[in-house]
Order: C-alpha cells, then structure tokens, then sequence
C-alpha cells in the first residue's frame, strides 16, 4: 500500500510538541509494521525542513534527514507537475492553500496514491483518503 506524507504528518510524528504527536507517532508505526511504501515529494521536505529549522532548530533537520526521509520514495518535481500546481492554485484562489499542497496533489494523482498521512484537510477536500489508524 502506497501512502503520501505531507508535512503536517512529519511535523507530528517528530516533535512531541504537536498537537497530533501521540496519534501520528500511533499511524507511523501501524504504518511501519504493515510495510507501507511512503511516498513524498522534494517540496514537502523543503517545507518541513524550513519549518523544523525555524522552529527547533537544525538537530530537528537531522533528525529528519536521518530518520525519516531514508524511508520515503521522493518524487523530484519536474517542470510540468510544478506548472500544473501554479495553475491548480491560482484556479483555486484560496489563501489557505498553498503551492506545496497543489505539488502533492498533482503528484499523488500522477503516482495513483489515493491515500494521505496528513493533518491537512485539504487532502480530504481534494478527494484523497486520509489515514486515521
């Protein structure tokens, strides 16, 4: 089973600050235990790398780099899917959602992964199946 991670996801599932930290850290394992292919994208690294640095601090990035991101598959962005997400957003014209979202979704979509590990609800909004357990 293929599963897309968003930045919300990671966030929780490294820092026990978050207000979702016991519940993610609960999915990532279930999730670890049934052998789960994760998939992600360079972009949501960049984002949570950037938020975790601000954040907490470099240690937090390593933790990242180190930890988690051996596990994922990344989907480098190419040109297209980046132009497609610019043109999903500015469609969308909804402040509260942003390019890296628009990224993951056109991703997703291209990889035939229905299923996301996020505490977005846009992902839900787009059609996308949220992992909960």
């Amino acid at each position: 089973m293929s599963v897309f991670v968003d930045t919300s996801a990671l966030l929780a599932v490294l820092h026990g600050s978050d207000a979702h930290h016991a519940r993610a850290a609960r999915i990532w394992t279930t999730l670890l235990e049934r052998d789960t292919d994760f998939v992600s994208t360079n972009y949501v690294l960049v984002e949570t790398s950037a938020l975790l640095q601000s954040r907490f601090g470099l240690d937090a990035v390593r933790d990242l780099v180190d930890t988690i991101t051996p596990l994922l598959r990344v989907a480098f962005v190419t040109e297209d899917v980046h132009a497609a997400a610019l043109a999903a957003l500015f469609a969308a014209r909804r402040r509260q959602l942003s390019l890296v979202d628009c990224v993951s979704f056109a991703t997703m979509r291209r990889l035939s992964v229905t299923r996301a590990f996020a505490f977005d609800p846009h992902f839900a909004q787009q059609g996308f199946e949220l992992v909960q357990h």
